[in-house]
Parts: C-alpha cells; sequence; structure tokens
C-alpha cells in the first residue's frame, strides 16, 4: 500500500480542493457573476460546461454517457498502468494523481449537476480562455509531468544504451 500512497495523497487533495472550490462558486457566485483579479489578464466567475474542453459535445444528448464511459476507461487504464509502475517511479505517481483526483472531481460534477462547474477565467485582453477549475488544471499540469517525467526516462535509457559497449 505505500507503493501507492503518493499516488493516493495527491488524488485526494485534488478531489478535496476541486470539490471544495466548486462548491463555494455554486453558494457565492450566481451564474454568469465575476469578479476581476488582475485586469485583462485573470478573473473568477461561476459558469457550467455541459461539454468537454470547450463546450464540445455540449448539446449531443449522449454526451453524459459518453463522457462518464470515457473517465471510466481513464480510470481503469490509470489504476492499471499504475500496478506496473515501481514504487520509486514517485514523478509518474505524482503526475497519475493529479490526472485521476482531477477525473474523478469532474465526474461528480457530471454525475450531480449533468455538467462540470467552472470558475477560473484567463484572458489576454479581449482573447478569452474557456473557463476552467482545479480538476481540469490537475490534470492538465499532471499530463504535462507525465510527458516530462516519460521523455527524461527515454533519455536516459537512450544515454544508456549508448553508453553499453556493443559486442
Amino acid at each position: 500500500m505505500k507503493k501507492y500512497s503518493i499516488f493516493c495523497g495527491i488524488a485526494l487533495v485534488v478531489l478535496i480542493l476541486d470539490q471544495l472550490t466548486k462548491v463555494y462558486f455554486e453558494r457565492n457566485y450566481t451564474l454568469g457573476q465575476f469578479k476581476v483579479l488582475i485586469e485583462n489578464h485573470l478573473y473568477l466567475t461561476h459558469v457550467r460546461n455541459p461539454g468537454a474542453a470547450f463546450g464540445i459535445l455540449a448539446d449531443s444528448p449522449w454526451r453524459l454517457p459518453f463522457f462518464l464511459t470515457v473517465a471510466l476507461i481513464a480510470v481503469v487504464g490509470i489504476l492499471w498502468y499504475l500496478r506496473s509502475l515501481p514504487a520509486t517511479a514517485r514523478g509518474m505517481h505524482f503526475s497519475l494523481g493529479l490526472i485521476f483526483g482531477g477525473a474523478i472531481g469532474n465526474v461528480i460534477d457530471r454525475i450531480r449537476l449533468g455538467e462540470v462547474v467552472d470558475f477560473i477565467g484567463v484572458h489576454w485582453y479581449q482573447y478569452h480562455w474557456p473557463a476552467f477549475n482545479v480538476a481540469d488544471s490537475a490534470i492538465s499540469v499532471g499530463v504535462a509531468i507525465l510527458l516530462i517525467v516519460s521523455l527524461q526516462e527515454e533519455l536516459a535509457q537512450r544515454r544508456q544504451r549508448n553508453a553499453t559497449p556493443q559486442d
């Protein structure tokens, strides 16, 4: 069980932060309300996203079963992959914990509300990025760390192969 402590701890922290922040915005902001934090760059808001990133599939009648199926496949895939990792692969455990916690956080919203609560708005003057939440951030950071760690491991293996004398 100790092998999974980083994964479980990170996933739990992400899930708790995600759900607490969403509840906060549901209770303290009306839909569409926003508060500017940094003029022309950052604001808080309360919006709902029935679709995926950028509202993809928002109007589809099968969006909820589709998103829940994709999330289930992702969760099973993460847990399967996690089992194959050595206890020393802490970066991988950390990144998978971020992704797992974020995925579960958004699944809870989809089951509870049929859509996801978003509240962080980023923009550069008139150029706006779609609003997002803690779960989305954790998934994005987790994927980035996963890619970086995977690339580092691949480079280390290549260096080791190249350093080994050939027969």
